[in-house]
């Protein structure tokens, strides 16, 4: 799904703005504080329904203005044109519309447009929590597999029920039995999440390590998969040896939600050996694996935004990046201080240049 218009309203700096983008290459050119990013932002709330900027809805709608909107029109590889909204108000009240129907559902908008994100902070997934690489996988298996949503909100329950059970502790029988309970259907639905995480790892790497070939070709990049417990027991198995220590600190402490991935550069912890530059570049060739891994398992193409581009990496990294990610279909956003920062796009033919300044978007 690809996005062929976009129109914002009091969103950030700008009153009212509006573009067509190339399904290939849109390049966003403006000075700091401009709006460039912005417009990105935009995107990213039609993809997952919230800013990379802040957690804030509020602070995105323009001052003296009760709610910010997003349209969008998009068209999916069979030519299936598809229109879509969304609107945020400053009582946190959210709705979105596809072709008309109104829905209070993110994930029947999200569902549409698979969008990833390469910022300054991208890092992040390297160095940064577990919680980060846990979203990196999800994002995957949301889009791959269908039942993967239902399944993540399923244990998202039975989870904090688990828990509420341990925050208050288990003294009566009939406790011990809802907390057996809980513990059976955390076990079901966990392995079953397991089994789709390490799958989808399994079938990353290898696309992983040929990227990490151009991209790093100075180092031995490897990723592992944690499954949020010890390897060598059954998820049963660890809760019931957690058991005591859930019990005292009043929450679960092993299963899924505890996931991680972990790398590794030539067998050492890749945060003690690369430099920043270099994490930018294993990040970037993470996440082009991943589009790769989209592109060739559902044969959709999705939305990929790079933000500030020219301050992250250096510009045969940025070519590298762009091209390979071109080269999948996917419909790329970038955005740059300076036309400079970006000389090799001459060479694609199916661009466009857009200018941002004070709130006003023009195309070049």
């Amino acid at each position: 799904m690809l996005l062929t218009s976009l129109a914002l309203t009091t969103f950030r700096n700008f009153n009212s703005a509006s573009l067509t983008p190339s399904p290939s290459l849109s390049i966003i050119v403006g000075k700091n504080g401009s709006g460039k990013s912005s417009l990105l932002e935009s995107i990213h709330y039609l993809g997952f329904g919230r800013s990379f900027r802040t957690n804030k809805h509020q602070s995105v709608i323009q001052r003296e203005s009760n709610a910010f909107t997003i349209f969008a029109q998009c068209e999916n590889e069979e030519g299936d044109v598809s229109k879509i909204g969304l609107t945020r108000s400053l009582s946190e009240q959210f709705q979105c519309s596809i072709n008309g129907e109104h829905s209070n559902r993110l994930s029947d908008l999200v569902s549409l447009l698979p969008v990833q994100l390469f910022t300054p902070q991208s890092t992040d997934l390297v160095i940064g929590s577990p919680s980060e690489r846990r979203r990196f996988c999800d994002w995957g298996l949301f889009h791959v597999e269908q039942s993967y949503a239902g399944l993540m909100k399923q244990y998202a329950k039975v989870l904090k029920n688990r828990n509420a059970l341990l925050k208050v502790g288990i003294t009566q029988s009939n406790d011990k039995e809802q907390i057996a309970y809980w513990d059976q259907q955390l076990c079901i639905l966990g392995d079953r999440i397991d089994l789709l995480r390490k799958s989808y790892v399994e079938r990353l790497i290898p696309l992983f390590n040929r990227t990490c070939e151009q991209f790093l070709p100075e180092f031995s990049v490897e990723i592992s998969y944690y499954k949020g417990w010890e390897k060598d027991r059954s998820l049963n198995e660890s809760l019931l040896n957690k058991m005591a220590y859930d019990l005292k600190i009043g929450h679960t402490s092993v299963g899924p939600h505890k996931a991680d991935l972990r790398f590794k550069v030539n067998s050492v912890q890749a945060q003690e050996l690369l430099s920043r530059g270099q994490l930018r570049m294993a990040v970037a060739a993470l996440q082009l694996s991943q589009t790769k891994l989209f592109t060739q398992e559902t044969q959709r193409h999705g939305i990929f935004l790079l933000d500030d581009i020219g301050a992250e990496l250096d510009a045969d990294k940025r070519e590298r990046f762009i091209d390979g990610l071109i080269e999948t279909g996917t419909q790329v956003f970038v955005t740059a201080i300076e036309q400079e920062q970006l000389e090799f796009v001459n060479k694609y033919k199916d661009k466009k240049m857009f200018h941002v300044e004070h709130g006003n978007v023009s195309e070049e």
